[in-house]
This record gives C-alpha cells, sequence and structure tokens, in this order.
C-alpha cells in the first residue's frame, strides 16, 4: 500500500512542526559553523555537504523531518551568514525577520503572478505597492509605475528593452564604472555593445559624457538630433559605493536629447532616508530606475523594481496566452499580468515589501539606512587612525576601501583569501587607482563598534603571518 502524500505548505499544523524542525537546524548549524564563513575553503565545504548528502535522490526516502534537519543544518553551517558582523564583502544583507516570515507565507500560499485567477489578492497588492514605491522615486511624475524584478540585473536589461521597443537599435553610454548586466543585456537583445566612458575618478565626468556623445558610436554620428542614445548613470557603484553626478548628467542628456536611465539597485533606498535622499537629487530626471530591496531594504532575495516615469512606456511588454488572458476575460475585468513581466510563472515578492513597508514605514526604514551609513563612516574613521592602513576615500553610501600601508596587490590579496579559507571575516576586493583594495561593504545595522575593529584587527594581522 502507498503511503500518505507528505502534506501541502497550506496544512497550517504540518508547517508548524516542520518550521520548529527548520529553526532548530538553523540554530545547530551556526553553532557549529562559529562565524561568518565555515573554515576550510571550498573543498571543505564540499566535501562536508557530500559526506552529508550521500545519495541525492534515494530509492527510499528518509521522511520529512529527517531531510529538513539534515539539509538545513548542513546549509547553515557551510553558509556565508550576512547576519555576521564580520560579512561584509557584498552587496548581501541580512533580511529582516518579518520579511523572512512575510516570503514563508508567500511560498505556503503559492500564488503565481501570471493571472489573477491564481493570485487574486497578491495581484491587487502588488499593483498597489509598485504604484507607492514608483512615486517615491518619480514624486512628481502623473503616472509612474513599477515592475517587480529579481533585482538589478533584470531591471538594467528591461530598461534597455523599453529604450530598445521606443527607438528601435539604441546605442547605450555607460560609465566604465557601470554594472556588468548592462554589457550582457546588450547581448541579449541584439544590440550594440554599450559605448564605455572612462571614469577615473571612479565616476562619470559631464564634460566626458558630452565629448563621447559628440564623437562617433559604431560608425556613425552620435544621434544629437534625437535619435537612439540611452545614458546609463549608476547611484551607487558595486566596487566603491559611488554616485554619478546625476543633476549634470541629466543636463547633458536632455542637452543631447538622449534618454536617462539610473542603476540605483545599491543606492535606491536612500530615498527613504530624510537626511541622505539628496544625495539622489537628480534620480527622478531619468526615463527608467533600477532599484534593489534586498540591499538597502533588507529583503530576502530577490526584491528587485524597474521604475518608470511613465507608465505607458510598459505598454509594449503586452501579451496574450488566452489560457492566462484572453481578451474576453480581460474586457469583463479580470486584471491582465502578463504584461508585468518578462517572467510567467513569478512568486508573489511584493509580500515581504509591503509587510516590511508597513511594520516600519519611511521613518524606520530610513533609521536602516542611515545606520549603515553611520557605521561606513565611523569604520574611514578608524582606518584614517590606525598607522598601518590606507584609506581610498571618505565613503558615500556603506563601501569602504582600504588596505594595509605598503602592502603590495599580492599580499592584499592573499589576506583576503586567508580570511575567507579560516572562516574568520568575509571581505570584498576591488580595483581602484590601478590597486587592489579590500572592501568592507556595511549593511548590518546591527554591527557594533567592537566589530568595525575586529575587521581592522584582523587585516593587520594578516600583514604579518
Amino acid at each position: 500500500m502507498r503511503a500518505a502524500p507528505p502534506p501541502p505548505a497550506a496544512d497550517t499544523t504540518a508547517l508548524s512542526r516542520l518550521l520548529g524542525t527548520a529553526l532548530d537546524a538553523l540554530r545547530e548549524g551556526a553553532r557549529a559553523r562559529g562565524g561568518p564563513l565555515p573554515a576550510g575553503g571550498p573543498e571543505a565545504v564540499a566535501r562536508r555537504v557530500r559526506e552529508v548528502l550521500g545519495e541525492p535522490f534515494p530509492e527510499t526516502g528518509r521522511g520529512s523531518q529527517e531531510a529538513l534537519r539534515t539539509l538545513v543544518r548542513v546549509l547553515a553551517e557551510g553558509a556565508a551568514d550576512p547576519a555576521d558582523p564580520l560579512c561584509a564583502a557584498h552587496l548581501h544583507t541580512p533580511p529582516l525577520a518579518l520579511a523572512a516570515a512575510a516570503d514563508l507565507a508567500a511560498s505556503a500560499l503559492n500564488p503565481s503572478m501570471d493571472s489573477w485567477d491564481q493570485a487574486p489578492a497578491a495581484s491587487a497588492l502588488e499593483a498597489e505597492v509598485t504604484a507607492a514605491l514608483a512615486a517615491e522615486v518619480f514624486p512628481a511624475a502623473p503616472h509612474p509605475d513599477a515592475l517587480v524584478t529579481t533585482g538589478g540585473t533584470e531591471s538594467n536589461q528591461l530598461a534597455l528593452l523599453l529604450a530598445r521597443e521606443r527607438h528601435g537599435r539604441v546605442t547605450t553610454v555607460v560609465g566604465a564604472n557601470a554594472h556588468h548586466s548592462f554589457r550582457r543585456a546588450a547581448w541579449l537583445l541584439g544590440l550594440p555593445e554599450p559605448v564605455v566612458v572612462p571614469t577615473p575618478s571612479g565616476t562619470i565626468d559631464p564634460e566626458a559624457l558630452r565629448e563621447t556623445l559628440r564623437e562617433t558610436l559604431h560608425g556613425a554620428p552620435a544621434r544629437t538630433d534625437g535619435g537612439p542614445v540611452l545614458v546609463a548613470a549608476t547611484a551607487g557603484t558595486t566596487d566603491g559605493g559611488l554616485i554619478d553626478p546625476l543633476p549634470e548628467i541629466a543636463e547633458v542628456c536632455a542637452g543631447a536629447r538622449a534618454e536617462l536611465h539610473v542603476d540605483a539597485a545599491y543606492g535606491g533606498p536612500v530615498l527613504f532616508s530624510s537626511v541622505h535622499r539628496r544625495l539622489l537629487d537628480g534620480l527622478d530626471r531619468a526615463r527608467t530606475v533600477t532599484v534593489d530591496l534586498h540591499k538597502l531594504g533588507w529583503q530576502p532575495a530577490a526584491a528587485g523594481l524597474l521604475a518608470v516615469r511613465d507608465a505607458a512606456d510598459l505598454a509594449v511588454l503586452g501579451h496574450t496566452a488566452d489560457y492566462l488572458n484572453a481578451d474576453d476575460d480581460t474586457e469583463a475585468g479580470l486584471p491582465d499580468l502578463l504584461g508585468r513581466s518578462l517572467r510567467t510563472t513569478r512568486r508573489p515578492d511584493v509580500l515581504k515589501t509591503a509587510v516590511t513597508l508597513r511594520a516600519l514605514g519611511r521613518t524606520g526604514l530610513g533609521a536602516l539606512v542611515d545606520r549603515c551609513m553611520e557605521l561606513a563612516q565611523d569604520l574611514a574613521d578608524r582606518v584614517e587612525k590606525a598607522p598601518g592602513l590606507d584609506l581610498r576615500e571618505r565613503p558615500v553610501l556603506t563601501t569602504v576601501l582600504f588596505r594595509p600601508t605598503g602592502a603590495d596587490d599580492t599580499t592584499v590579496a592573499a589576506i583576503r583569501r586567508a580570511l575567507l579559507a579560516e572562516g574568520r571575516a568575509v571581505l570584498g576586493r576591488a580595483e581602484a587607482d590601478g590597486r587592489l583594495w579590500l572592501k568592507a561593504t556595511l549593511l548590518n545595522p546591527h554591527a557594533t563598534p567592537g566589530d568595525l575593529d575586529r575587521i581592522l584587527t584582523l587585516v593587520e594581522g594578516g600583514t604579518h603571518r
């Protein structure tokens, strides 16, 4: 006789029992790891996973409790833990507990955001929340809107797609500081390779941009007569957390009749801060803006947005599949969701964001942004005071670049890898000024001054190995 199938997630009694098991396994795994990263490096982690996993697809299952406990524990034990203050390499945040709880609810209900009859309330919630967030980016626009995406890469690709559909074979102009996704998006969309403006100071120089727009682009004069040029500026570079001079760039674009997109995947949530939002002056002059809330928004990935100044720009994404949005259903009033994404099946990622916005409000989220920016300034102060360390420059957002005084690039790279192998700290790396720098990206609002000192002590200790 066949065994009874396991209960669905919507069975809250079964889910409650399993959730307790998962939380216990998370705690046990973190305790076994004992730091921000598992010690031993890639081979040690892979060996441990293989040992625990055994046969990945056994003939006979071992039961829900055992499988969940075993694999969640090994994943937690081998995790890079963004909740540890010494895990500070990437734009990798410790997600808010309430956002993770909301994400669990979304998984349990499992709405699919490709037709109204699979996601009645979720589709209504998404429409309200995306409109509100778009209004944060474009406060003076009469009809802004935003699409939920998987993050900056998808958002930037969508921005190029919308520009292509408006203008045809659009040429993208980016700074050398731009995210790699623009090059990949141009390739995927059959567009010319982006024209790159050098950024020796880390940000786009408006005069250099103006000159680039005058020069020949792929064998033809720059389209200063209103032809297809899209300038992509950055508000929060991946390597340094720098912000291009948006007001000046917007002026150059207006003079050249080029459109402007801003990749604010990192810096966009600074809009929530009444103290720092001035850093994003000029953002609202873009036609499209990328924002990631799984960065300075503390959401579980994925939580990306593409905001558009005019919702009419999204009409080109419309698509019909009779089983999802037949014309007569749409005419009868059922919302058409296929134009809200290039994906078909997609999760209701808006729920965790909606819960966070309701729980914390603008003031609460702004305070988290402010706290992380204060931590970056604090770390920069400490580096400047340390005789054995060099600071590249004062941070703009939450990224601090520093290196041991007198160390060559080989030594800097070796220090970082040693800390990773030992599981003691997770720091990034960035090239700037022709040198290699250690990168601390401070996105944990619970980090303390003592945690900052520990990071620096570990780096200084690494120079004496």
